[in-house]
């Protein structure tokens, strides 16, 4: 038994039983973007994607669950759907938050076995209203991927005072090692690239809405030679989203 298939064997078997392991009421929502984007690529073609989330704790340990329409994904070999289950640790040392995670990401409906599994750490730093974060996402080598992914990320947000409003900004960069480039395409289109992102969200009680432009550096023309690169869907664009929690 392969390594990803005993990682998402574990997650499945794990996600089920959130609410019933959870030490607090589990956290659940659902969300509607207007793309569903991960590092400035988007995952849905550009078209609207409703998702479904739960997230429980028990003790330091963590676990969460989401699943999201991908609307046929060209990225992603046709993929009507995608779950992501994670499972993972997190402590405090002072205003530090240390984390750390194993995520299966498993399709349904690609064209070919398009399931992969990363595994996550970042830290985040709090002082009064105001949040800074690094980290980095490594997904070993799998076919599904044409190597290895490493992403890597930093983020602030500021919560303005007196006020229902947050502000946030965020950078990543992706890089890895490339045995197909045709199956690497779906995470880095032409190659290792940069993203960013800007936005804002105002929250009042369950209800969340939000605006951001993202971007990246992927060349259309280098990587349009790719299927699963979506290159026309793999460039700068505003994305909006609403969430209610329960």
């Amino acid at each position: 038994m392969t390594l990803k298939r005993l990682t998402l064997g574990v997650l499945l078997a794990a996600t089920p039983a959130l609410p019933l392991w959870a030490q607090e009421r589990p956290a659940i929502g659902v969300e509607l973007n207007s793309d569903e984007n991960r590092r400035g690529l988007s995952w849905s073609g550009g078209r609207v994607s409703p998702s479904a989330d739960i997230f429980a704790t028990q003790g330091p340990f963590e676990a969460s669950g989401r699943i999201v329409a991908l609307r046929e994904s060209a990225r992603h070999g046709g993929a009507g759907v995608v779950g992501d289950l994670s499972i993972g640790a997190s402590t405090m040392f002072g205003p530090v938050t240390m984390r750390g995670r194993v995520t299966g990401h498993l399709f349904g409906g690609a064209g070919f076995n398009a399931d992969y599994v990363e595994l996550g750490g970042s830290a985040a730093y709090t002082l009064g209203p105001v949040q800074v974060d690094v980290g980095a996402d490594y997904a070993p080598s799998q076919s599904a991927i044409g190597g290895d992914n490493l992403y890597l990320h930093a983020g602030a947000q500021a919560g303005i005072p007196g006020t229902p409003w947050t502000v946030l900004a965020g950078v990543g960069h992706s890089t890895g090692k490339t045995d197909d480039p045709f199956r690497a395409a779906r995470l880095r289109p032409g190659g290792d690239y940069s993203d960013w992102r800007i936005g804002v969200q105002h929250v009042t009680g369950p209800v969340t809405l939000g605006l951001d432009y993202v971007g990246t550096d992927v060349s259309e023309r280098a990587a349009s030679i790719y299927p699963l690169a979506d290159a026309r869907h793999s460039g700068d664009r505003i994305v909006g989203r609403v969430r209610f929690g329960f």
